[in-house]
């Protein structure tokens, strides 16, 4: 449960160190300027290092993540004589960033914008947020790795793994307490909207995941999430 999270910031926050150098934060920029895939020896030139220093960094931003390549003859030419293609980089697509604490402001966009259009199809708002958030609960459920959970306690460990991954820092003890609130700033503005597609996206998550021994319920905690995992009944 905590590995899983610690791991993923783990992998954000070296991600984004990597561009603390100051020549590797340089290249990275040179390239993201550029309307085309570059070469290395392009970006030696656009940031004045030598070619071996920017080869060197280049490939580390493609370890990280933050660039990618392709080979392409920069020549035109086709055929014998042709010459070999050339390693070129680009910015990648891949989304990288850390909050401290962990938010997860892109799961309630998602859910909102998907209860937006359903809504615009004639669903009641509510209902619109309780089924978004029960189809993004279904996504969360199948990202998890399957496992046994036995009893009560299994439950819980087993939706603590699922939700760690969103930010909650799950805790169990007797219940389950999810220590962070993923979408802060959205609850202290809009508390009533987002707080109630959060308990519908835990409840979710828990009945999906046959977490027939446990309920979510509202249970703001100071500090905290609003949501808490209690036994059934």
């Amino acid at each position: 449960m905590a590995g899983s999270s610690e791991e993923g910031f783990a992998r954000r926050v070296t991600t984004l160190g990597s561009l603390a150098d100051p020549v590797r934060r340089a290249l990275y920029r040179f390239v993201s300027d550029q309307e085309e895939p570059v070469s290395r020896e392009q970006a030696a030139q656009g940031v004045e290092v030598p070619r071996h220093t920017a080869k060197f960094h280049l490939d580390r931003l493609v370890d990280e993540g933050l660039l990618v390549t392709e080979f392409r003859r920069l020549t035109g030419r086709t055929g014998p004589g042709a010459g070999r293609p050339a390693k070129l980089y680009r910015r990648s697509a891949r989304e990288v960033s850390v909050s401290l604490p962990h938010r997860r402001y892109d799961l309630a966009a998602e859910v909102l914008a998907d209860a937006i259009e359903r809504s615009l199809d004639g669903t009641p708002t509510n209902e619109a947020i309780v089924a978004a958030s029960d189809a993004a609960a279904q996504r969360a459920v199948e990202e998890t790795p399957a496992g046994p959970h036995k009893g009560r306690a299994g439950e819980l460990d087993r939706l603590a793994t699922t939700l760690a991954p969103f930010g909650y820092e799950p805790k169990v003890e007797d219940d389950l307490v999810l220590a962070n609130c993923p979408f802060d700033r959205l609850a202290g503005e809009h508390r009533e909207l987002v707080c109630g597609m959060n308990l519908a996206f835990v409840c979710s998550v828990a009945d999906r995941l046959g977490c027939s021994g446990v309920r979510a319920e509202l249970d703001p905690l100071d500090g905290g999430c609003c949501v808490r995992v209690v036994p059934a009944g």
